[in-house]
């Protein structure tokens, strides 16, 4: 790989080569979709969170004019086996992705599909869902962990057992699976601490927010082929699931991944493409399904709401001594938490000699989670970092010298005993310390400044590429990899930086599951990292067969050649070269035309670490909090376009305030109360500041250029940095997310309440 003196591209800012597309409108999105004699779905939802599905009766929606098929969950294969299905950064049995998509005989949530239907217009499907008569034995709700962990709590699925490190729990349990981790003594260690705080914290459900609603349309060929045309992080994920639910072999379906509108986690799964590949085999015509807002929150996979109680000791220095957690996740309708990442991310920042963790993923009458940018840890680094805040100010120590005092560093170990690889955790403390923001002085009434730290492990997986050539000298190149976060322009400037090429003449696109080869989703903060290791493969690759053609070309034999800056040149003879373009235009004279391909996989974890700094005000007579400045801190590795990089932080930035001021699922007895954009807060322009970035390079151990993912750990540290700074502006500390202006003000007035009382 180029060393850092000889980068010409790796570093710039080019124009994204999706750019036109976007800003015109041209780009084909999945709900863009049509095709000659297409056909609409429409799903028919449960109205009920927790009820047995005694009868459905579709005769009449059939009998309406323009209706062309109907499905119900009878129409699917029953998976009886806890055979998994890939989704994303998680694996879910296959009978339960099976319910996902249509129900069998019971359902578990409001929304949950029961039955589709195709018509010739939307109106005609809509009409139809009216048409279905579904008679419902409804069945007690469980829609709060704790409860739902309780042993007389009523249970969802009569044949979930409790997976943990000792087996198979041996009765049925609304506790799907136990997680631990631990080391060193915990009582000892806080008994040898001479401060110990501990707190209770909880979070609600939040969604992603994705502005694309999520989609598919289907068309099943007369010879059983199928072709999805769908919005999803991981086209393999869905073909996965399309040939595990409708018991069909993989190599007769297609996946085209569509341009994407946002997904954060949330689009690894096949909610509609199994739905609309039935109804496309009933008629023998495309069918496209869309969602509706209303259907996207109460039917896709929104993050975990939290039970969290932690105690952390420390020593009089700031030492960390021992730390104890209790988490519960709740993983919605169906097993699938992310308990296991918040095991292993909350504590991981900090060497604690003794700490216990123990998780819990339960089950509720909810939809079913999915992940949201680093799943399971912005919740426990609420708890986490909220705490040593609260401990750094027991203690008279600078907040920020508490983490670096206690931070880890290569070599030493998570919580669940990987040791680290090349990390910039300190790195990244000391530019906080020495930063503008951290050191402006900052005055008034009720305003205050909190700082917080976060981890993510970031993933890895295979990825593979295909570059071809042109005969005008360009260069093509072919990613499965959905671009998200800025994926074809990255990959387009390692091709040009190993190359020696323009930007421009590089012409990156994403393929589909019949034109690249496996790719595994774009998800998980792997993408750059794993799929810009098969980029530079097949670089390299090509140079090594680009030197066989030059030295056909100069006449000489191929060990012979070198490639320098773009050329080819004979050893010993700098005057006998010919440049890498002319090379490209030539290949048909020299051999013929050939597919460079690289394929990444088993490299080393790349983790990021990042963190928050903010100042506030709150208002007094409201609650209402207004940020006034905000910096997010992160370590990259190297930042190969520093304009996505910088998008990135401020996207998880801007999703955390969210997360922590405004968002949330409210839920009575099961059912959403704030199902659409109106109602379901999310923050807009006027309620974010300007969001300043501070990049930290710290190459990474393995993978191009040192490079780390950098799309999930924006969003671990800030609600806990909103929550420490609403501390310093008003003397309370925040246990709950959202920090609503309500909860603010009852959480002041409830202070000031007891202040008087004291007084008198």
């Amino acid at each position: 790989m180029a060393t850092a003196t000889q980068y010409r591209v790796i570093g710039t800012r080019p124009i994204r080569p999706d750019g036109y597309g976007k800003v015109t409108g041209k780009d084909q999105y999945g709900a863009d979709v049509i095709l000659p004699g297409m056909l609409y779905c429409k799903v028919l939802r449960s109205p009920h969170p927790h009820a047995i599905i005694k009868a459905i009766d579709v005769s009449k929606a059939l009998a309406l004019p323009g209706v062309m098929a109907v499905v119900t969950g009878d129409d699917l294969p029953r998976i009886e086996s806890s055979e998994k299905v890939s989704s994303g950064e998680e694996t879910i049995e296959a009978r339960f992705m099976t319910a996902l998509c249509l129900a069998q005989d019971k359902v578990y949530f409001k929304g949950q599909p029961v039955a589709a239907v195709a018509a010739t217009s939307l109106a005609t499907a809509q009409e139809a869902l009216s048409l279905i008569e579904v008679e419902y034995e409804p069945l007690p709700v469980v829609d709060d962990v704790l409860e739902a962990m309780k042993e007389d709590a009523p249970l969802l699925h009569g044949d979930l057992y409790t997976e943990s490190l000792a087996g198979k729990g041996s009765k049925p349990s609304n506790i799907a699976g136990r997680v631990e981790h631990a080391r060193g003594d915990v009582d000892k260690g806080m008994a040898e601490a001479d401060v110990v705080i501990e707190r209770e914290f909880r979070t609600q459900m939040v969604h992603q927010g994705y502005i694309e609603p999520t989609n598919s349309t289907a068309y099943v060929a007369p010879d059983g082929r199928i072709t999805i045309w769908t919005s999803t992080q991981g086209a393999w994920d869905i073909r996965n699931q399309v040939a595990t639910i409708l018991q069909i072999p993989e190599g007769m379906i297609r996946v085209i991944p569509m341009e994407i509108g946002g997904g954060f986690g949330g689009k690894f799964t096949a909610y509609l493409d199994p739905v609309v590949v039935l109804l496309s085999q009933k008629t023998g015509r495309p069918v496209k399904a869309v969602m509706t807002r209303a259907e996207v929150f109460q039917a896709t996979g929104p993050s975990s709401g939290t039970y969290i109680r932690l105690k952390i000791g420390a020593k009089r220095d700031g030492t960390l001594v021992a730390a104890d957690a209790f988490m519960v996740y709740d993983a919605g309708a169906f097993p699938g938490s992310p308990v296991g990442g918040a095991s292993v991310t909350g504590l991981s920042p900090y060497n604690i000699p003794n700490f216990k963790i123990l998780g819990f993923d339960v089950v509720t009458n909810r939809p079913r989670v999915k992940a949201y940018r680093a799943p399971g840890a912005t919740a426990i680094a609420f708890a986490v970092e909220t705490v040593l805040d609260e401990i750094a100010e027991r203690l008279g120590i600078d907040p920020v010298d508490l983490r670096l005092k206690n931070a880890v560093g290569p070599g030493d170990r998570m919580t669940n005993g990987v040791p680290y690889p090349s990390i910039g955790f300190r790195e990244l403390l000391t530019a906080v310390k020495e930063h503008p923001h951290y050191n402006a002085p900052l005055e008034g009434k009720w305003v205050g400044r909190g700082f917080a730290a976060g981890f993510w492990m970031n993933g890895s997986g295979v990825s593979t590429v295909h570059l071809t050539f042109n005969t005008d000298g360009t260069v093509n190149l072919i990613e499965g990899s959905t671009d998200i976060g800025g994926t074809r322009a990255t990959m387009a400037q390692i091709v040009a930086e190993e190359l020696w090429l323009e930007m421009e003449e590089v012409k990156p696109m994403v393929g589909d599951t019949q034109i690249v080869g496996f790719n595994d989703g774009t998800g998980g903060s792997r993408t750059t990292y794993s799929t810009g290791v098969a980029v530079w493969k097949a670089c390299q690759n090509a140079i090594a067969e680009f030197k066989v053609r030059a030295a056909r070309m100069l006449e000489v034999d191929a060990e012979e050649i070198v490639f320098e800056a773009g050329d080819f040149k004979v050893k010993g003879h700098p005057d006998r070269s010919v440049n890498i373009r002319e090379v490209i235009r030539n290949l048909r004279h020299t051999g013929g035309h050939f597919e460079a391909v690289g394929v990444s996989g088993g490299l080393k974890m790349a983790p990021a670490f990042g963190a928050s700094l903010v100042d506030l005000a709150v208002d007094p007579e409201t609650g209402k909090v207004e940020i006034l400045r905000w910096t997010q801190f992160q370590d990259v590795g190297k930042a190969i376009h520093p304009s996505y990089v910088e998008g990135q932080l401020q996207g998880g930035a801007a999703q955390g305030i969210g997360w922590a001021l405004y968002e949330e699922y409210i839920f009575r007895d099961g059912h959403m109360l704030n199902p659409t954009f109106l109602d379901y807060r999310l923050p807009t322009a006027l309620d974010l500041p300007m969001i300043d970035t501070c990049i930290i390079e710290v190459p990474a151990s393995d993978g191009p250029y040192g490079v780390r993912g950098v799309g999930e750990v924006s969003i671990v540290p800030p609600p806990a940095a909103i929550a420490n700074a609403i501390y310093r502006a008003t003397g309370v500390r925040m246990n709950e997310l959202p920090m609503t202006s309500e909860r603010v003000w009852r959480a002041m007035s409830q202070r000031q309440s007891r202040v008087e009382q004291e007084a008198s």
